[in-house]
């Protein structure tokens, strides 16, 4: 059956949702075990966890069983499992019609996609990225002999810096990859206007962006193409599976084909590909996930709003915010743990993962202290000063369908008790 939480999260008003506080009979049953008071009571300190069951940041959401189960029992019957099925056809053009694009690519998964898109846009040599982003965006340029080079963030967004792309950019430079880091869209008017001073392709990693939007309109919509990921960790996921969305024709077709082997119609090839189709079951899922959107934006909506709620008089620590005038996922609850806060962010990490809570150090330490970046910059350090900073301090925070809000207040607990202690 439907997930009960899911049906009264959509019985609210989206605009109250922030403050709506889920009641235990409609909510998933609470994980927490105790509420730590003290230091002694924390786990590091050798007390009983607070969950007997680890909690993940990114826990799949899954919609309806047996909308998902009618659908399989039809591909099943139909015998038609993958290249470019009903249920891949239809997927592509449900995404089209929410994001408002006129093309979408569906792949396998997001790394292919940004494969894809790269080779389709001809890059080459360079091209800048932030440091500051899952490690995939700076391997799909890498796997492809194409160098990534790591400009720094705007400390205040998190996201790329326009003025520190213009001080990376050189003779090889061919493109820029922006990233809208936790679905807020990066300064995609900026970075058009570097890219087009300066002939060069804009592509956006859009992993965390389906569904937000910016200026008002909905990601993807920007640059020559958005890539997103539907891993089963994100908040919509076709358990695996990712897509390419643009609004030029040609570049889209151009995908098509390359995701295919290069394949037009039986026996002819025209262009070098590789395989990067998405599945029927991967569409089938991502059609059911979509139908319970609205409800998944809207618990993730009440979890960041009881976060808030619970975090605001903790000294220390602030709480990255969405602006409430644009179309949000509210995918990501991230903390900035400042100097002001009387344990290290590593000390906090260490103490939530002890109470079961795998809070993420993400995106620690930024691709340009990973291999093989390290050894090939070894110097980039100095040149990303924001970037090794926010590396340092931020920490994500479970969320999702499977959160109750007593979790969320357990889960805060254990930063009291650090924040009230030096020496927890």
């Amino acid at each position: 059956m439907k997930n009960d939480r899911m049906a009264t999260a959509r019985s609210k008003s989206v605009g109250n949702l922030a403050a709506v506080p889920m009641s235990t009979a409609s909510a998933p049953p609470s994980r927490a075990r105790k509420t730590p008071r003290v230091a002694a009571d924390l786990a590091i300190h050798g007390a009983v966890p607070l969950f007997a069951e680890a909690v993940h940041v990114g826990r799949p959401n899954v919609g309806s069983s047996e909308r998902f189960l009618a659908r399989a029992r039809d591909i099943l019957e139909s015998r038609w499992l993958s290249n470019n099925g009903p249920m891949l056809i239809e997927f592509e053009t449900r995404i089209r019609e929410k994001l408002g694009v006129k093309n979408c690519v569906a792949m396998c998964n997001g790394t292919i996609a940004l494969e894809i898109a790269t080779r389709a846009l001809d890059l080459r040599g360079e091209v800048i990225v932030p440091s500051y982003t899952f490690v995939a965006t700076a391997h799909a340029l890498q796997w492809q002999e194409i160098t990534p080079i790591f400009a720094d963030i705007d400390p205040g967004t998190q996201n790329l810096d326009p003025d520190a792309v213009r001080r990376m950019i050189t003779p090889r430079t061919t493109g820029i990859v922006g990233v809208h880091l936790w679905g807020r869209g990066a300064p995609v008017e900026e970075l058009a206007e570097v890219a087009a001073v300066n002939n060069l392709r804009l592509m956006f990693d859009a992993s965390h962006g389906f569904g937000c939007s910016h200026g008002g309109t909905f990601l993807g919509n920007f640059g020559d193409c958005e890539v997103f990921s539907f891993h089963a960790t994100k908040f919509f996921n076709t358990f695996e599976g990712g897509a390419v969305v643009t609004n030029d024709d040609r570049l889209a077709e151009k995908m098509r084909l390359m995701r295919n082997f290069g394949f037009s119609g039986y026996d002819h090839v025209i262009y070098p590909g590789t395989n990067g189709k998405m599945t029927e079951i991967a569409a089938a899922m991502g059609l059911t996930n979509l139908e319970d959107l609205d409800d998944f934006v809207a618990i993730n909506r009440a979890n960041y709003g009881a976060y808030r709620d619970e975090l605001r008089s903790l000294r220390g620590v602030s709480m990255l915010a969405f602006d409430e005038s644009e179309h949000n996922n509210y995918q990501y609850i991230v903390l900035d743990v400042t100097p002001e806060f009387p344990v290290s962010r590593d000390r906090l990490v260490d103490a939530l993962h002890a109470e079961n809570v795998l809070a993420r150090k993400y995106f620690w330490p930024g691709c340009h202290n990973m291999e093989p970046y390290r050894s090939f910059y070894p110097h980039a350090g100095l040149v990303l000063p924001h970037t090794n900073r926010i590396a340092e301090r931020v920490v994500v925070l479970p969320t999702g369908s499977s959160m109750h809000p007593d979790d969320i207040r357990a889960i805060v607990s254990v930063l009291r008790v650090l924040a009230s202690s030096r020496t927890a």
